[in-house]
């Protein structure tokens, strides 16, 4: 069984982590130095793991085990999904900005063509006429 499905929700200590991940202790406590890792202390100090503490752990064993990376490497690497994400979030703002943007052109653009429009009727069938108005241009151009 795998620890994803071994785990329950909550924190853990580093005794029940190392066992969870059969890893020793002490790597648990170097990749906290290398700072690959942050978990959280209780007061008496007792290193606790939460369920992301967890999730990035798995992913640095991951690429320690199975694909040979370093501990620089990993730091590397989680750097750069880290600027990723963030990255992601920026374009995922700024997609809805010019979504919204383009929304209200587009709703200020069918006003304007509205006004634009006169409907009149003859012999039973609407017509609509387009309006011109007046600019700055054309009332310049008449003075």
């Amino acid at each position: 069984m795998t620890p994803e499905g071994r785990r329950k929700k909550g924190t853990y200590m580093i005794s029940a982590v190392a066992e969870l991940y059969a890893i020793h202790p002490q790597t648990l406590r170097l990749y906290e130095r290398e700072g690959l890792l942050q978990p959280t202390r209780s007061s008496g100090n007792t290193r606790l793991y939460d369920e992301s503490d967890l999730q990035r752990l798995e992913v640095i064993l991951s690429l320690t085990r199975d694909l040979g990376v370093n501990l620089a490497g990993v730091e590397v690497i989680l750097n750069m999904r880290r600027n990723m994400e963030r990255l992601q979030g920026e374009v995922a703002e700024l997609v809805c900005f010019v979504r919204d943007e383009l929304l209200d052109g587009q709703n200020q653009l069918q006003q304007r063509f509205e006004r634009a429009l006169v409907r009149v009727e003859r012999g039973g069938a609407l017509v609509a006429l387009v309006t011109r108005s007046r600019s700055s241009t054309d009332a310049a151009s008449e003075e």
